[in-house]
């Protein structure tokens, strides 16, 4: 069934109720930095966020309740921020500092929805089943090239290929991806031993783990943080909404040093809002060719003297890729 699309009445409501809660919120806020005791400002990390409430982590490990200034932006998990004690480990969060990264998508209005920001690594998961959908796998690594973050691709269930063979769609991305400069793993929960090349790669980064559903990212999300209930525990006595935070994107810190973001926004990732060239140029392989085509409008379709359609002839792209890059296209 198709979407039901909005009137332009129904529109106007909506858009006058998410005023009223932002006013509302912001004179919480307000209030709440108005009745403040005169404390220093302090520096802290956002674990979580569940609508206007967010849980901010200060510099001794320590949880505290904040509400935020909404003229301050959109505060996102990762984000590092500054905030004003207003109470019993509680506060305000009054000013984000300067993202490294943010990761984001598109929601189904088609504005883009920031998920988590300061992430340093994508890992990319797949599996044998479901097969790797190779669409949707360069859409993860173009957002990874697009804001300039590591990434690595990580085989989950490594121990079924070993025992059968790898599929025909998975045969190809061990194949390929290596060859064109991307990091690549095998991995399995089932070996002794079988996640830590998982574990290598996530020490010292901050990471989020996406990927098609199946592919056992919330089992990896277990392995790699032991303690798990213990920290999502935490978070919701902390939030006072239970349950319901564990659909709210949050960051864990891992038994190594490192931290691991969950996030249950990348279950529908989709390409933000990028522009053709930037899309180009998250094709790496491409790089090299990017400005040599005989129009500097090409499509790398039908015209002629097209250098990136001479380098798949040549075989130095494959022409998956370029078809990938191609559908990318007419869909900015």
């Amino acid at each position: 069934m198709s979407r039901r699309r909005l009137t332009e009445r129904q529109k106007a409501r909506i858009q006058t109720i998410q005023n009223k809660r932002r006013e509302a919120a912001t004179a919480r806020a307000d209030s709440q930095l108005g009745s403040a005791a005169t404390e220093a400002a302090r520096d802290g990390l956002v674990i979580t966020r569940h609508g206007n409430n967010l849980l901010v982590e200060d510099q001794q490990n320590e949880l505290n309740h904040c509400l935020f200034r909404q003229n301050i932006g959109h505060v996102v998990c990762g984000d590092e921020v500054v905030w004003q004690p207003t109470g019993y480990h509680e506060g305000v969060v009054t000013a984000i500092r300067p993202r490294r990264s943010l990761l984001s998508r598109p929601d189904f209005n088609g504005h883009e929805k920031a998920l988590a920001a300061n992430i340093t690594q994508i890992v990319v998961v797949i599996a044998p089943q479901p097969a790797p959908a190779g669409y949707l796998l360069d859409q993860y690594l173009v957002a990874a090239a697009t804001i300039d973050v590591r990434v690595v691709i990580a085989v989950n269930k490594a121990d079924l290929v070993q025992r059968h063979g790898a599929p025909e769609e998975l045969a190809r991305v061990l194949d390929l991806y290596p060859g064109i400069g991307y990091p690549l793993i095998q991995i399995s929960a089932r070996e002794p031993g079988g996640l830590q090349p998982l574990f290598d790669h996530l020490r010292d980064q901050t990471s989020i783990l996406v990927g098609q559903s199946g592919v056992g990212k919330s089992s990896l999300v277990n392995a790699c943080v032991p303690d798990l209930d213990v920290q999502t525990s935490r978070l919701s006595d902390k939030t006072g909404h239970g349950r319901h935070t564990t659909s709210s994107t949050s960051l864990y810190h891992l038994p190594f040093a490192g931290r691991l973001i969950d996030s249950p926004g990348v279950r529908s990732f989709r390409l933000g809002r990028i522009d053709r060239q930037t899309l180009e140029r998250g094709f790496i392989e491409f790089r090299a060719y990017l400005g040599a085509c005989r129009f500097s409008d090409c499509t790398h379709t039908h015209e002629p003297g097209c250098a990136l359609r001479a380098a798949v002839d040549a075989g130095r792209i494959h022409p998956t890729r370029l078809n990938n890059l191609i559908h990318m296209a007419k869909n900015l």
